[in-house]
């Protein structure tokens, strides 16, 4: 949900990662997505909390969560976060 106009939004959120000890369990990752169902926050910021979120629980060797969303005025919105981040 646009956080200033409450109209919906509407993305694709991709996970790759290499695991270390955990995996993620698919009906655990959908639930835990549809808590921002909701919530009004700007796409970098939901973007940025599911990694962080991510890394937190299952602690992976290396890991990538891109965000795609529909387009909003024109603009296609495509957020890539990396752990490790890299130069």
């Amino acid at each position: 949900m646009c956080p200033k106009t409450g109209q919906p939004d509407y993305g694709k959120i991709i996970f790759t990662y290499v695991p270390d000890q955990v995996c993620v369990e698919l009906k655990s990752l959908k639930m835990y997505l549809q808590r921002f169902r909701n919530e009004g926050i700007f796409y970098e910021a939901v973007t940025n909390r599911i990694m962080d979120d991510f890394l937190a629980v299952v602690k992976p060797i290396e890991a990538t969560v891109e965000s795609q969303w529909t387009p909003r005025g024109g603009l296609h919105s495509n957020i890539v976060v990396k752990y490790p981040e890299k130069d």
